[in-house]
């Protein structure tokens, strides 16, 4: 993808081959890498050039502090691998030998543990365990031959809470040697992540268990995640794996699509299974593939509702159905940029973001995606598949939002909630009609009617 970091220049190193997106009419062929596989295209990310020195294919990681965006107007001091959180994708195939340098500039000692891979102990990174920490300053060297394919994680086992909370990790896809029964189209990959970066703060918080307030795909949060984009009819296999301190059901929205595969490596055909929503268990992988039939935009993302917010704050009052009149006013004067939770739901806030309301430094607004009809309302894990009937082979541009059909989208028919004759119970009796609510005004913006906006 054009936003990919570090890929200008990359084509002409040896041994490596970066895919690319030329211009080319379909029916093409798929660019593949010389020994056969079809490049992987990591979201926001990029693959790791090597040298062959021997008949080894040569790898250098980096691990150092780094400055991070999550999003527009997020940004902070992460830790991760030659300069990106995730690390770069290491992309193989199974029978290659491999050397991997590591050189350690944090400030403190690390390791990495190359995850599911079947490798001789003295590499498996453990540290204390398997080998002495890295140093500060210090490089080692790991060796070893690929004996499976699958899609696989790095990440260290030297102060872990810390370090893979600051974002320390990354992806490595091994292929298989003798290819695939089922060849694919495209093939993308993503790590799932959550961050506590509380409001002002610019260094993700390792302490907190579960109320984190950035759930990322690879280390973005949307709107900011890249779109998967293929033409009708193409397959598309998606390699998901969990380093987050949660399980995430994974939901694509168009046609269901088959399980494939795991750390384990494309699975038989006899174990595929069709589903719609794949649970990804922390420090799980899971490959999931489908030939896309509709055009349209798509919806791919957690299905934990909370993970498709973005930045939340965590136990406060739920203010639903009560009557701010005033209050927001009142308190706004001793807490500049407060915005009270909606009486009627939290969509106003995308409102709110729209007619310019700033929060906290340092933070995202919830539910932030804007699309072609207005505020998707949703963010975090959250990124959209576009499937297009004239998106032409190995061409990764985003094409824009989909032009429906006039045909084909749902649209209004009445304005008036007493439309039609809908067969309803009231089995504690007929609900009272809702009161009508005078608009309430922000100070800084006269006239908003915050109990109604974004309905």
């Amino acid at each position: 993808m054009s936003s990919m970091p570090g890929m200008a220049g990359m084509e002409g190193m040896q041994g490596m081959q970066m895919p690319s997106a030329p211009a080319v009419a379909s029916p093409a062929k798929v660019k593949r890498h010389p020994q056969g596989y079809l490049p992987v295209r990591t979201l926001n990310g990029w693959t790791l050039p090597y040298k062959m020195n021997g008949g080894v294919k040569e790898f250098h990681l980096v691990a150092e502090e780094i400055e991070h965006e999550f999003a527009p107007g997020s940004r902070a001091k992460c830790w991760g691998y030659n300069g990106t959180t995730p690390g770069p994708t290491i992309e193989v195939v199974e029978g290659d030998r491999v050397r991997i340098f590591v050189t350690n500039r944090l400030g403190e000692p690390t390791s990495v543990h190359w995850h599911g891979i079947d490798l001789p102990s003295g590499f498996d990174g453990v540290a204390g365990l398997n080998q002495p920490a890295i140093g500060v300053g210090e490089t080692y060297v790991y060796e070893f031959t690929l004996r499976q394919h699958g899609t696989h994680m790095y990440h260290p086992h030297a102060d872990e809470m810390t370090q893979m909370a600051f974002g320390m990790m990354g992806l490595f896809i091994i292929h298989p040697k003798a290819g695939e029964e089922v060849p694919v189209d495209r093939d993308y990959a993503f790590l799932l992540h959550n961050w506590a970066l509380h409001p002002g703060t610019y260094r993700p918080d390792p302490s907190v268990m579960q109320d984190f307030d950035l759930w990322s795909f690879n280390s973005k949060v949307f709107p900011a995640i890249d779109p998967l984009v293929m033409r009708t009819g193409e397959r598309m296999r998606i390699r998901i794996g969990n380093l987050s301190m949660w399980n995430h059901p994974i939901h694509l929205h168009s046609n269901p699509f088959w399980v494939t595969g795991s750390d384990a490596g494309r699975w038989p055909k006899a174990q595929w299974r069709r589903e719609v929503t794949e649970i990804v268990g922390v420090g799980q992988m899971r490959d999931i593939e489908f030939v896309a039939t509709e055009p349209g935009d798509w919806a791919l993302h957690c299905h934990m509702a909370h993970h498709t917010m973005g930045p939340m704050g965590h136990g406060i009052p739920n203010p639903a159905g009560v009557d701010q009149s005033g209050v927001e006013a009142e308190i706004r004067k001793m807490l500049p940029g407060y915005g009270a939770m909606g009486r009627n739901g939290m969509s106003e806030h995308s409102g709110h973001v729209a007619m310019g309301l700033k929060g906290p430094e340092n933070t995202l607004p919830m539910m932030a995606g804007e699309g072609q009809f207005g505020p998707i309302e949703m963010g975090g894990m959250f990124t959209v598949v576009k499937v297009r009937d004239d998106q032409r082979t190995n061409d990764f541009t985003d094409p824009g939002w989909y032009r429906y059909p006039k045909d084909k989208i749902a649209r209004r028919v009445s304005k008036s909630p007493d439309f039609g004759q809908p067969t309803r119970r009231n089995p504690y009796g007929a609900p009272a009609r809702k009161p009508s609510t005078a608009p309430e005004s922000m100070p800084d913006m006269p006239g908003m009617d915050h109990s109604s906006h974004g309905g």
